[in-house]
This record gives structure tokens, sequence and C-alpha cells, in this order.
């Protein structure tokens, strides 16, 4: 069974603050009204009752009739009781005298024992007639009983009943009202980071929003807009990566192809041939462009994992680490360098594979630059700030003052390392490295004059 969608649709926060606001307003009225109600009723009828018990004492203690017959004696108050019904009680006959152009009062079985002198007085509630009655102890064996019509007393109640309503309602109203107000003003900011992130996601506009106070909402607005900030920063990198790397995978893309052309048009019958020696060129030139491009794809992967947010909490050696990349740049070395090592221990929490790649690139890098017979000084060292650094010095000729801001940029190569085989993100890598561990990478220059690059981790030893 398919329910309405109405049904389905739950209420905006707008309209549930507003409901808020009145269901408080409403409950905090109904109480207060219900307080005051309770508390006037109980002064009316404690007024009322005050009022009997005066009159019945001073009916009883006042002036005396005979009767002609002289036979009984009656309260003098008997012939002006227009406004109350009054009668006599009398235990001894059993009777009740009341006046003869009235009503006699209600009576209940209490009132006789107050004529009986088992009681001082007794008051209650006749509900037939709607009158409040008193009996009290007039002589012996005899009670005065006092009945007044309580419909006065009901009047104001109602009467009270119906402005506290009316207040009650024009209250809940106000609170609507004020709720409304105080939610659209409230809730504008969440309108607006609505607004926004609708238009981000149809639009991919990522322009921050106009932040208006101090408060909580405006420190939310602060979040969103620097979450899209985030946002338009990682875009940014993400098309400056793609552009780098088209450029970069073009030209030995064009070589490759070029070199590749070369070959099969001498493979044609009518072409020129190729000597064996221009062979052997092209076919070099092609493996040394199928390596580059194969470095640099590696890279790019490289790259774009750890761009990635990972979370990293396997405890790491830093010096096996180290020892493993340094025994995979020995391999790849062509050009007789040595390396000097120190290494102390320290520990941290990170990523072991990432570590060796970052050390890795800077020992390619240093071997890279150094002169045949030159050694490359690698240190691992604790620095007294819970901190270790991992330092890389070569021998070669060092790096300009102009390169130095740029050597840890996405496929920036200074002009002396245009020439050799490369693919400019190595150490674009040990940066991001380093940031993903919470250390950083710096270059510099070497006491031997070549270039030194220090990766500062936290740790432990």
């Amino acid at each position: 069974m398919v329910e309405p969608q109405g049904r389905l649709q739950r209420a905006s926060l707008r309209a549930r603050v507003t409901w808020l606001a009145a269901f408080c307003v409403a409950g905090a009225v109904a109480l207060v009204s219900f307080g005051a109600y309770m508390i006037v009723r109980k002064s009316v009828y404690d007024a009322l009752d005050e009022g009997l018990r005066s009159r019945a004492v001073t009916v009883a203690t006042g002036f005396k009739v005979t009767s002609p017959d002289e036979v009984q004696n009656y309260p003098a108050a008997f012939l002006a009781a227009g406004d109350v019904k009054m009668g006599l009680l009398q235990a001894n006959t059993g009777k009740i005298l009341y006046p003869k152009t009235g009503e006699p009062p209600p009576v209940v079985e209490e009132a006789w024992e107050v004529a009986q002198g088992e009681r001082p007085e007794y008051i209650w509630t006749d509900h037939k007639t709607e009158t409040r009655v008193i009996a009290v102890r007039y002589g012996s064996e005899q009670a005065i009983v006092i009945a007044q019509s309580m419909q006065p007393q009901r009047t104001t109640l109602a009467k009270l009943s119906v402005v506290l309503l009316l207040i009650g309602g024009a209250g809940v109203l106000l609170a609507a009202i004020a709720g409304t107000a105080v939610a659209r003003t409230g809730l504008r900011p969440v309108q607006r980071l609505t607004e926004a992130t609708e238009r981000v996601a149809n639009t991919g506009d990522l322009t921050p929003i106009p932040v208006s106070g101090d408060d909580e909402l405006a420190r939310l607005t602060h979040s969103f807009n620097a979450m899209l900030g985030a946002v338009a920063e990682s875009q940014e990198r993400q098309r400056r990566l793609v552009a780098d790397a088209g450029h970069e995978l073009r030209t030995p893309l064009t070589s490759m192809r070029t070199n590749l052309e070369l070959l099969l048009a001498s493979e044609r019958p009518d072409s020129p041939t190729l000597s064996e020696e221009d062979k052997r060129e092209i076919q070099s030139d092609v493996r040394a462009q199928l390596d580059e491009l194969t470095t640099l794809i590696g890279d790019l992967v490289e790259l774009a994992r750890e761009d990635a947010p990972q979370v990293v909490h396997e405890p790491v050696d830093l010096v096996e680490v180290v020892e493993r990349a340094l025994d995979r740049a020995r391999r790849r070395a062509s050009n007789d360098v040595t390396f000097d090592v120190q290494l102390q221990p320290w520990t941290l929490l990170g990523d072991s594979s990432a570590l060796e790649r970052a050390v890795l690139n800077l020992l390619d890098n240093a071997v890279k630059f150094s002169p045949s017979g030159s050694a490359v000084r690698l240190t691992l060292r604790q620095v007294g700030d819970g901190s270790a650094v991992v330092e890389v010095a070569d021998a070669g000729p060092g790096i300009a003052d102009a390169d130095l801001p740029h050597v840890f940029e996405r496929f920036y190569r200074s002009s002396e390392a245009r020439t050799l085989p490369g693919s400019g993100l190595g150490l674009a890598i040990v940066k991001q490295v380093a940031q993903r561990h919470g250390g950083t990478a710096t270059a510099g220059r070497a006491p031997e004059g070549g270039a030194l690059f220090t990766l500062r981790l936290p740790g432990r030893p």
C-alpha cells in the first residue's frame, strides 16, 4: 500500500520551530491559567463561605421574634431574608421553620447533627439547587440553616475562564508569529547554505557565500566556505596535474611517434633505407622514451595515490625504510657513486612504502647530479624537538637561488635538469609524503657544495 506523498514529507525546520514555540507557550499559558483559575475559584468560594458563616453568626446572635402564638422564638432576620433561604431546624420535633413567603433551605443529615449539638457547624454545596449551605447551632436542639445561591460566583468564574482562554489564545498566536519571525531570521543563513549547496551541485560554482555576524551559524558559514575553498583548491590541483601531465606526456609521445614512423617508412620498398647505425640510434631513443614514459606514468600514479586522503597508523622503523631505499638506490646507480651513511634509531606511525619512495627519490636525485666517483651523504638523526631529519647531500652543482622556491613543484625542472632523465615529479612526491606524515621537506645548499634535501618527520626514538 502506497502512502500519500504528503504524509511522507516531513515538516520544514521553520514550521517545526514555529510549532515548538506555539506548543511551549500554550503549555505555559495552560499551566498559568489553570493555576490562576484554581486560586481565584478557591478565593471566591472561601469568601462565600466566610460570608455565610459571618451571616449565620449574626443571625444566631441577633434579635429574636416571638411567634403570634407565643410558643416559638425565631431569629428576626427571617423577616428580611430576601437574598438567601433561611430555616430553623428543631431536633426535638424534627421540623424546619422558615419564612412563609420563601422556600425552605436544603437539609442534610449533618445539619441535624448540628441541631443535636454533635457539630458546631457544617457547610456544604447542594448541587441540586446550586446553593452553598451552612448550618450553625442556635440554642438548645436547634440550628440555623442559611443557603445562598452560587450563581454570582459561577458567573464570575465563567467570565474569568473566557478571559483566560482569550489571553491564552492571543499568547499562543503571538508566540507562533514570533516563532515564525525568529525561525525566518535565524534560518536565513541556513537557507543561504542550502542554496549554495544546490548551486555547487547543479553548476559546480564554488564561490564563497557572504558571512554576517559572529554566532554559530556564522561559524558554520565560515566552515562551509573553507570547505568550498578546499574543494576549489583540489579541483585546481587536479586541473594543473592533468594539464602538466598532458604537456609532459606529449613530448616523449611525439618523439616516439616520429622515430617509429621513420623506422616504418624505411621498411617501404620505395623509401630510402637507414643504415644500421641510424636504426640502432632510433631504437635506443625509442627505448629511452619508453623508459621515460614508464617513469612518468609511475610518478603520476604515485602522486595521485598520495593526493587521496589516507589515514595511516602502522608503526614504521625509519631505519629499515632508509636501508631498503638505499639498497635500491645502489642497484640503480651507474656512475660509481658511493654513499656515506649514518643512521640513528627512529620510529613513527605512517606508511612505510610511501616513506621508502620519498627517501629513494631523494637518493636518485642526488645520484643523478653527483659526478662520477663522488659520495652522497645520507644521515638520519634526532633533532631534539620530537622529530628526526633525513638529510641527503650530494657533491653536484647545487641548486640555483632562483630555483630553490620551485624545486618541490610538480613538473618543475631547472635548466640544468632538463637534459637529464626524469619526470619532474620526484621531489613533489617527497613533499606530499612529508606533509601526509605531519612533517616537512626543505631544500638548501650542502657544505660539500651540492644540494642538501632535508625530510623532517615526527616520531620517537
